[in-house]
């Protein structure tokens, strides 16, 4: 029988949080579909070929011997049962500490999709529409103005109004306008988000997204909403939104809708100390070795140390890939996995969705709620997997797809900075499918 989630039925008080608490939210439901978390098996058990799959250790372990990455961590799963799971090369050269397969991440733009999950999940519920202006929630946005001139000298800049308020819809899509700070394409908009204080990424201050995303709201935009796609810090407004609508800090509302019943033992935005020694080190090739990557516009330590206060839902979560792989089985559910319904089938439907239009991707791939997604074009190219596959990576080297159509999982996860030359990402995702044998 499916098993409910019990959840907290009422928020009492929320320290930190300066604003009237709305009833709170609905808990996970029952299920009338119960499917096992993933376990581990054979590969013939599910139509897959063990020599094929073989030929991913082979590629990533002459990638290390080549010195091409320092480590990876390898999953692949089809129809709910893990096929392969290999860790290969050190997770920290420095230390000669090896890589293994409970290694945790910094999985960076992958919080995305993480996020826009959460949000669809208050969409559900009726308590927030995606062509709702987001300054119903963050009224600070209610004056969003486009960049029309900028001063190099004084930094003094003018803009123009916007034809069309930013959507909740603009936010997940990244066609809000919104910027991504010092990561930007525009440097006009590095230097006013600098000078403004915004909060980009990842970081060990003391700040908060709640006031970060106030800083953000009363900076000038790329372009009109909906009209182009810029990558941006939407998703992490889309975080703050989720603390307004549902009362509950962003970290503690993904803890309890998400990881806990997904059983995402080691996902969260910052670790705690018995887990610190299984974060992988970010790297760097210099002078033929592999060396910790060292501290620039943030610290890479940002998981274990500092205030560990900003809940960035754009790129702040670290996870596992087998934590990983049980959230994409979810959608690869249609929503639902042991018993609890977190999406239904038909949310999915409009989560992969085209929602950018021909804006990005083309005739390979669209872009829906929450990833890149393929389109017959990505399948005549080759290597990219069905219609429907949905994929996107993160900031570090993490790579990641699902096949709803074959119901296979692909992840590929590294920790770099600086590498130009990896030669395991497109490969590793041929093999999986290649690997198919029924």
């Amino acid at each position: 029988m499916p098993r409910p989630i019990r959840l907290p039925l009422l928020v009492t008080a929320l320290a930190g949080l300066a604003f009237a608490l709305p009833p709170a939210a609905p808990a996970q439901t029952p299920s009338l579909q119960v499917t096992a978390p993933l376990v581990v098996g054979s590969p013939a058990s599910v139509g897959m070929s063990a020599e094929r799959l073989a030929r991913i250790d082979a590629l990533v372990e002459g990638a290390v011997r080549d010195q091409r990455i320092p480590g990876a961590v390898a999953l692949v799963a089809r129809h709910g049962v893990i096929v392969h799971l290999r860790a290969y090369g050190m997770a920290d050269n420095t230390a000669g500490r090896a890589m293994t397969t409970d290694t945790i991440f910094r999985i960076a733009s992958q919080t995305k999709a993480i996020t826009s999950t959460a949000v669809m999940m208050l969409w559900e519920e009726g308590r927030l529409q995606l062509d709702d202006p987001i300054s119903k929630w963050i009224p600070e946005f209610k004056d969003a103005g486009v960049l029309k001139t900028y001063d190099e000298a004084t930094g003094a800049y003018t803009t123009e109004p916007v034809k069309t308020p930013i959507t909740i819809r603009h936010l997940l899509t990244h066609t809000s306008g919104l910027g991504y700070g010092v990561i930007d394409s525009d440097p006009r908009l590095k230097k006013i988000y600098a000078a403004a204080g915004v909060t980009d990424l990842f970081t060990t201050e003391k700040v908060t997204i709640a006031e970060s995303v106030r800083k953000l709201a009363v900076l000038p935009l790329h372009h009109q909403p909906g009209e182009k796609f810029v990558y941006s810090e939407g998703l992490d407004v889309a975080g703050r939104l989720i603390e307004i609508v549902s009362g509950q800090p962003f970290d503690v509302f993904l803890r309890e809708r998400l990881f806990e019943p997904l059983g995402m033992k080691d996902t969260g935005f910052y670790l705690p100390e018995e887990k610190a020694g299984r974060l992988v080190t970010v790297q760097k090739l210099e002078g033929g070795k592999w060396v910790r990557y060292p501290v620039t516009f943030y610290d890479p330590d940002y998981p274990v140390k500092g205030a560990k206060t900003f809940f960035s839902g754009g790129a702040g979560l670290c996870s596992t890939v087998r934590d990983y792989a049980q959230f994409l089985q979810m959608y690869l559910n249609g929503g639902e996995l042991n018993g609890v319904r977190f999406l239904s089938r038909t949310t999915i439907d409009t989560i992969m969705a085209d929602q950018t239009h021909g804006i990005w991707g083309g005739a390979e791939k669209h872009h829906g709620l929450a990833f890149a997604v393929v389109a017959p074009g990505g399948v005549a190219k080759g290597g990219l997997g069905s219609p429907g596959t949905f994929e996107w990576g993160g900031y570090f080297n993490t790579q990641y797809f699902a096949d709803p159509k074959e119901g296979t999982i692909g992840l590929l996860f590294k920790q770099t900075q600086g590498v130009s030359d990896d030669p395991t990402g497109m490969p590793f995702r041929m093999m999986v499918g290649a690997a198919i044998d029924n």
